[in-house]
């Protein structure tokens, strides 16, 4: 068996992006990708890639390090942790104000985990 994991942070937005573009009905189907940088280099703080909206609203913008992705979410932050705890999805709170929460996709297979968390929060 081949042992084929994808963690690079540009690939993993891509992907989470198709997801989101993929999807006509349903929650997913509220979400748009929106303000995408296309030519995002990978930074190890995380450089901005794009931002996930429902309507005008924003809800989490991706940013893409050369190893994982992580998502900060915007609105309800205890829901978004607790619902990305549940998923397995390696989760942190971010001391702003406003206060968000960081969600860290780490490979292939944690995107659709994201995805699932993203549909949960439209």
């Amino acid at each position: 068996m081949v042992d084929n994991r994808t963690t690079d942070g540009t690939r993993l937005a891509e992907l989470l992006s198709s997801e989101i573009h993929g999807r006509d009905a349903g929650p997913l189907g509220r979400l748009a990708v929106t303000d995408a940088d296309r030519e995002v280099e990978p930074r190890a703080d995380g450089a901005y890639a794009f931002t996930v909206a429902r309507g005008d609203e924003p809800i989490a913008t991706a940013h893409v390090h050369p190893d994982r992705l992580h998502l900060e979410i915007a609105g309800e932050p205890e829901r978004a942790a607790e619902r990305a705890t549940e998923l397995e999805l390696r989760v942190r709170p971010k001391a702003v104000e406003p206060p968000r929460t960081l969600v860290f996709v780490e490979d292939g297979a944690a995107v659709k985990r994201a995805t699932d968390l993203l549909t949960a929060l439209a």
